[in-house]
């Protein structure tokens, strides 16, 4: 599996930023309001010592204090909105679930 991680992250981000574009330009009609915050994915139950954990790394999804990787701002969409960047972020989740990853998004107001 380590060896998939790099196009499982491309293909997470590419969702994320899908996913977050659709939700800014349908749901909000393209506006940047309402509240702002931050959107994570994390990853949860992989060591970083190990193949997948380095190939995490490698990927810039580092290890945070809660002891899952954590990536932030998956979408990498450009606005504060908290919703979209949820979005994103959720998109992100299912597509390292799908590859058997157990990985959650989560987000906090800022």
């Amino acid at each position: 599996m380590h060896d998939q991680i790099p196009a499982i992250v491309k293909e997470a981000r590419e969702a994320a930023h899908k996913a977050a574009s659709k939700y800014f330009n349908d749901v909000l009609g393209g506006r940047d309001a309402l509240l702002c915050g931050f959107a994570y994915v994390y990853i949860c139950d992989i060591k970083g010592n190990t193949k997948v954990g380095k190939a995490l790394a490698a990927e810039g999804i580092k290890k945070g204090y809660s002891g899952a990787f954590e990536m932030y701002h998956p979408s990498g969409f450009p606005c504060q909105n908290i919703d979209t960047l949820e979005a994103g972020a959720e998109a992100a989740a299912e597509v390292f679930r799908k590859h058997g990853l157990n990985a959650y998004a989560t987000s906090r107001l800022d």
